[in-house]
């Protein structure tokens, strides 16, 4: 491949980019028009855009391309619209993410919940500043939503009818799964935890497929694919590789919450266990614990995640104790597994040669990745 970067072949991401600037020059004019105090919110949005890899955009591109998608075509301006979208769904996810988890930081900047609150004890505004803040990135998270079905709607405004309606249930499904993927994590931390790893590792992986997997790459995948003009059965065979590799996406994501480098991942370290977040390594680690007898790590995890309070060096201490299980190299051996999966079920894909190689970057980019 390139020395280019990968999202950057073909110029996908100074196109999406464009077209999400134009999305949120549009946002401030409309906001403009109702009332002057709403500026901060299309501040929030941009700032928002401004970060992110664009993979989902990238693997929606390639996935057109990979079925013989032609880049200089009227329909490639179809698909970086579509891309645009897409990474406006996913900001919208991120405000709403954000509160739930009571998240400090995003790319190394106070998540938009935070920096409303802020602003509202700054200013000495009325009423209680976190309510404010939360209220806030709700709100930011359901306007993200509203434009990225705008920017969808007029994407495909011009496809035939049935290509369009096509696009639309992949772009619906996506949208439904990662809601109930979302209410599935938050039940989870919710339901009673750590006397059975195996249970709690099954309904973590569950959470992971409906709330990160197929929405990172599998539904990308298949919206690009179907907007090829592809058959279902091809259409169905980037989904069977889009699931494991989103899968394998997210639990990338999980050992980089614990032990990833707070200058790349623009979080503090350790910020899943404060979070507490019960991922799969977490119920790994237990489950490791447990069956080597070591009681005192068991009461460890299950006493220690998801303390807000804990001092840094408790928070080291506690990614020690799940790392000394060899927990993380079972995540990384389920990583191999499932992304081996998904590079093989590429390999079999009939596809353009330039595409099926593209994809195969784009996937070790999600899964190899530091950050």
């Amino acid at each position: 491949m390139s020395a280019t970067p990968l999202v950057d072949v073909e110029n996908v991401r100074t196109r999406v980019d464009a077209v999400l600037a134009d999305h949120v020059e549009a946002l401030r004019a409309r906001l403009a028009q109702t009332s002057p105090d709403a500026a901060p919110l299309a501040d929030a949005v941009e700032q928002m855009l401004s970060g992110g890899k664009r993979l989902r955009a990238a693997f929606c591109y390639w996935a057109w391309r990979a079925h013989g998608g032609e880049p200089a075509s009227p329909a490639a301006e179809t698909v970086v619209r579509v891309g645009a979208a897409l990474e406006l769904f996913q900001a919208a996810a991120l405000f709403h993410d954000d509160v739930m988890d009571d998240s400090d930081t995003r790319r190394g900047l106070p998540a938009a919940h935070r920096a409303f609150a802020t602003r509202h004890e700054a200013e000495g505004w009325a009423g209680d500043p976190r309510r404010f803040g939360d209220s806030a990135a709700i709100l930011l998270g359901d306007l993200a939503l509203v434009v990225s079905e705008e920017a969808f709607a007029a994407a495909i405004a011009g496809e035939a009818p049935g290509l369009a309606a096509r696009a639309r249930a992949v772009f619906d499904l996506m949208r439904a799964e990662v809601t109930v993927g979302q209410y599935l994590d938050v039940l989870a931390q919710a339901l009673p935890w750590g006397e059975d790893p195996a249970a709690d590792e099954a309904r973590a992986r569950e959470v992971v497929r409906a709330k990160s997997a197929r929405y990172s790459v599998e539904h990308p995948l298949a919206l690009g694919t179907t907007l090829a003009g592809a058959r279902p059965d091809q259409v169905a065979a980037v989904r069977a590789i889009g699931l494991p590799l989103g899968e394998a996406f997210q639990l990338r994501d999980d050992l980089l919450g614990v032990f990833g480098d707070p200058g790349a991942t623009g979080k503090p370290a350790g910020d899943d266990l404060l979070e507490g977040k019960r991922t799969v390594l977490v119920a790994r680690a237990v489950a490791r614990a447990r069956a080597a007898g070591d009681d005192a790590i068991v009461a460890v995890v299950r006493d220690q995640l998801g303390r807000r309070d804990l001092p840094a060096e408790a928070v080291q201490a506690l990614a020690d104790a799940i790392e000394s299980t060899g927990a993380p190299q079972d995540v990384e051996t389920l990583i191999t597994a499932l992304s081996d999966q998904a590079f093989a079920g590429l390999e079999a894909l009939d596809v353009t040669e330039q595409g099926r190689q593209m994809l195969v970057a784009l996937g070790h980019a999600a899964v190899d990745r530091r950050a």
